[in-house]
């Protein structure tokens, strides 16, 4: 069976299906089509399905237009009807692992499309999950329900892990240059998963388990987070010492080896960082295993809302003899990170929240997102638009806030004329009116 496989992805006689059609699953639907295979692109959202059908863009950095020729020739091809499931060959799972109310992973996406896939599972398919879990998942969760019919992995049908690697909005890292791990539990898995990624990306990265990959990429982005709550560790202490630590990074960064530049920022946002670590927490918890580094950059990186917050206040109250009740604050950026329209845990919506709760009237602008979406966390910001940006609105707010830094904005134009800025992002030229934090 796998010799004849193989020869079908060779000659592209071969579909693959991707489970969500969002920051993830989009791009790679495009590189699978490019690299000549046929694609069925799988979501659970009409609406969404029938604008990508209709050439409408869904995600910012990825025009429309660019499905036109796909579906045209029929070689892409979008749809909400998970009953197809059984059309495809490899079916690429890349659906949202959030978190519980109780910071606990939430596997509901994952667990759904899984059944979805077992309803429909046939002899010799592919099954990768590309979302980010804790390790053991594809083994423990997914692998009973795909079995339940009488199927079995590795003989039957065949399971891995390969954990995406989605960087929205840098053109510098597109998914076919990125080395993709894949890993796992029996040898014909790994083998045909191996074989579908190499004819997809520049080189593959195999592992021993899926167990193994799905650790990979926790490490991936823990190791993120430990950097970026340590360098936002020293950014308070360094204020403190009257230090610029942006200064200090930039000189750093000079030395050729032994030191990697991370930044300090308002918080986390994304669908990596602020997430992914609770996933090894939880899972540790069950061998008795501390999460000590984990957990604190956790804390320190939750924390830097509300030191942002504090240090706006004492920029104000220094700047104008004013407090944060009834001030005007202008907020640069709903997005977590520049040039994208991803909203996803931003630490705008955090930031907004805390100063509206010491009475402060916020408005925002971001050229990303006219309008800020339906959130899980905070569904009172929903309909609210980006304000335009003059002189004159700059100049009728107490105080201009960045919290991201993307490369469309006038930032000469909100330092000319602002009464007061709090930068977060260090984009902003040193001025009199500008206050780092």
């Amino acid at each position: 069976m796998l010799e004849r496989l193989f020869a079908r992805v060779d000659q592209r006689d071969f579909t693959i299906g991707i489970i969500g059609l969002g920051y993830v699953g989009l791009p790679l639907a495009l590189t699978a089509v490019s690299k000549g295979f046929r694609v069925l692109g799988f979501d659970v959202e009409q609406s969404r399905v029938d604008q990508i059908m209709a050439g409408g863009t869904v995600i910012k950095h990825i025009p429309g237009e660019k499905f036109a020729a796909p579906i045209a020739d029929g070689s892409f091809e979008a749809t909400a009807d998970l009953g197809r499931l059984g059309e495809p060959d490899a079916i690429l799972i890349a659906v949202p692992t959030p978190l519980d109310k109780h910071q606990e992973p939430d596997l509901t996406y994952v667990e759904n499309s899984t059944r979805s896939i077992a309803a429909a599972l046939r002899a010799g398919q592919l099954v990768v999950l590309e979302s980010t879990t804790w390790p053991g998942t594809t083994r423990e969760v997914m692998q009973p329900i795909l079995e339940a019919g009488g199927l079995k992995a590795g003989s039957d049908f065949f399971l891995a892990f390969s954990p995406e690697r989605e960087d929205p909005g840098n053109p510098d890292f597109t998914n076919s240059i990125i080395p993709k791990v894949v890993g796992a539990d029996d040898p014909a898995s790994l083998q045909l998963a191996t074989k579908v990624y190499d004819n997809l990306v520049s080189r593959t990265v195999p592992v021993t388990s899926a167990a193994t990959a799905e650790a990979v990429k926790l490490t991936e982005n823990i190791f993120r987070s430990v950097n970026i709550a340590l360098v936002n560790e020293l950014k308070m202490i360094f204020d403190k010492m009257g230090i610029n630590v942006w200064e200090v990074i930039d000189a750093a960064k000079s030395k050729p080896f032994g030191y990697m530049a991370f930044y300090p920022g308002p918080g986390l946002g994304g669908h990596c960082i602020p997430i992914d670590p609770f996933y090894l927490t939880w899972k540790a918890r069950e061998f008795e295993s501390p999460t000590r580094f984990i957990e604190l950059a956790g804390q320190i990186n939750t924390s830097m809302p509300r030191y942002v917050i504090d240090r706006l206040a004492e920029a104000l109250d220094r700047q104008t003899g004013r407090g944060l009740n009834g001030a005007r604050i202008l907020l640069i950026g709903m997005a977590y990170k520049k040039n994208v329209d991803d909203m996803r845990e931003s630490p705008a919506l955090k930031l907004t929240e805390l100063l509206e709760h010491r009475g402060s009237r916020v408005d925002y602008h971001d050229p990303h997102i006219p309008e800020v979406p339906m959130t899980r966390d905070h569904p009172e910001f929903a309909g609210r638009k980006s304000v335009d940006i003059t002189a004159a609105t700059v100049a009728a707010y107490d105080v201009v806030l960045v919290a991201t830094d993307h490369a469309d904005v006038d930032w000469d134009l909100i330092v000319d004329h602002a009464k007061l800025v709090v930068d977060t992002r260090n984009v902003c030229r040193a001025a009199d009116n500008v206050a780092r934090a």
